[in-house]
């Protein structure tokens, strides 16, 4: 696939790169044909009224990996407002950068305007930072060059234009495709201080493309990791997901282990992964395991089952902790449930809608012990069950002796209605305790007063 381009630099590796270089259709892999249909309409639309346009960033890369493109975006010249008057269905989106949505039937591509790093004083859309470097608005326009070298990575900086079958290299982002190397473009630790999204972003992509870091992108990485404390919760929350949720997971938290993120992403789990033999490493490690297997097979995750295993057995110590002080195993587990969900929040802010189902896996937990008589029926009839029932799976995955817990209930689904009747008595009765006869008070003797 990389062919061709693995020549060329190798021919040319030391020539002079100043103003990018254009690929022609002879020196890639690329076709038109490959690109979305609607994004190459967008492409067409837009150079037809005069401006530049392009396919651009993590599509163009896949190409070339022989990947399939999760999805397509565009780049032109074209301000936002002048995107939204050629296609009638569209929106302006986004004030700290705005970018437009163009919708073709079902599919929406999103275009966005070729950025400069110059800061325009006069300008009222100017780049605003922080004291620390954190960028807060970045609506300053400029040239495609501009662009690119305002773009995090070298590997998505790449332009593609279906016109002419050309691709538009600013960066050696081709060349770093073909060394397989996740390169941040410009000075590491001041484009991770513009937003230190850019720290989860370089593991996320170097565990997706099996990758290595550079090692000047990754020198800064440590020592820049508690600028994601700026990171705005429900943002972090969306970028956990990424993390977690592509199918890549458990490369991925290695390498947030690696380079000290994790602890700026679940900061109360952190310090009880300290132990490599532990329980909650283990968990954790099977967790993603599990979800990587899912995804490969197309089948549902949901954020609920991965932020119940992120965090449980930070509930369980608190919930010992409780029962310690004198509390009922339900109460106590109910508590440091809205504790640690509480302390959580402002880290990632999850979403009620996920909080509440972890909530109830957590609390099934111990409700799947108590299976005896008619309680097994109205469990398995739970709308969590199926979830709990698998969090028991992962946690005996991982080690933990649930005295064969997880066993019964696999039985329990597979077997007939009388089967299971007779499955739940047999625990009923084994959980009876034998009733303690009264002792008889001895009666001591009447004085005789005769």
């Amino acid at each position: 696939m990389l062919e061709r381009i693995s020549k060329f630099f190798k021919k040319d590796k030391n020539s002079d790169f100043s103003g990018g270089y254009v690929f022609g259709p002879s020196e890639h892999s690329l076709s038109p044909e490959m690109i979305n249909r609607d994004a190459r309409k967008i492409v067409d639309v837009l150079q037809k009224a005069g401006h530049e346009a392009y396919v651009v960033g993590g599509c163009v890369r896949d190409l070339l990996l022989g990947l399939k493109p999760k999805d397509f975006d565009v780049a032109t010249s074209a301000k936002p407002w002048e995107v939204k008057a050629l296609f009638r269905r569209s929106r302006i989106i986004g004030r700290r950068f705005q970018i437009v949505h163009v919708q073709f039937s079902r599919e929406i591509i999103e275009v966005t305007t070729f950025r400069s790093n110059e800061n325009q004083s006069n300008s009222k859309n100017r780049r605003q930072q922080t004291d620390s470097g954190m960028l807060t608005r970045d609506n300053v326009f400029g040239s495609i060059e501009e662009d690119a070298s305002r773009r995090d990575l070298t590997v998505n900086a790449l332009y593609y234009d279906p016109s002419d079958n050309s691709i538009h290299d600013f960066t050696r982002g081709l060349d770093d495709v073909d060394d397989r190397i996740i390169r941040i473009i410009g000075d590491p630790s001041t484009r991770f201080r513009e937003d230190p999204v850019r720290l989860l972003r370089v593991a996320r992509f170097a565990a997706k493309l099996d990758f290595e870091i550079e090692p000047n992108t990754a020198k800064p990485m440590r020592h820049r990791a508690g600028d994601l404390q700026q990171v705005s919760p429900p943002r972090l929350f969306d970028e956990t997901l990424k993390l977690f949720m592509s199918g890549n997971g458990l490369i991925t938290f290695k390498l947030l282990l690696k380079y000290k993120l994790f602890e700026y992403i679940v900061p109360q789990l952190n310090p009880m992964l300290n132990d490599q033999q532990g329980q909650p490493l283990k968990l954790v490690g099977q967790a993603l395991i599990n979800t990587d297997k899912r995804i490969r097979n197309s089948q549902r995750v949901t954020p609920a089952f991965i932020y119940a295993a992120l965090l449980w057995p930070v509930v369980q110590r608190l919930a010992s902790n409780y029962e310690k002080n004198g509390n009922s195993p339900p109460y106590a587990l109910s508590k440091a449930a809205g504790d640690i969900i509480a302390a959580q929040v402002p880290v990632t802010a999850i979403p009620k809608r996920f909080t509440i189902p972890m909530r109830e896996i957590w609390d099934l937990q111990l409700h799947l012990k108590r299976r005896g008589g008619n309680r097994a029926k109205r469990l398995a009839e739970h709308p969590r069950f199926r979830a709990a029932y698998d969090f028991i799976l992962l946690r005996e995955q991982a080690g933990e002796d649930l005295d064969g817990l997880g066993d019964w209930w696999t039985q329990y689904q597979d077997v007939d209605e009388d089967q299971r009747q007779s499955m739940a008595e047999d625990v009923l009765n084994k959980d009876k305790k034998p009733k303690r006869r009264r002792r008889r008070r001895n009666q001591s003797p009447k004085p005789d007063n005769g």
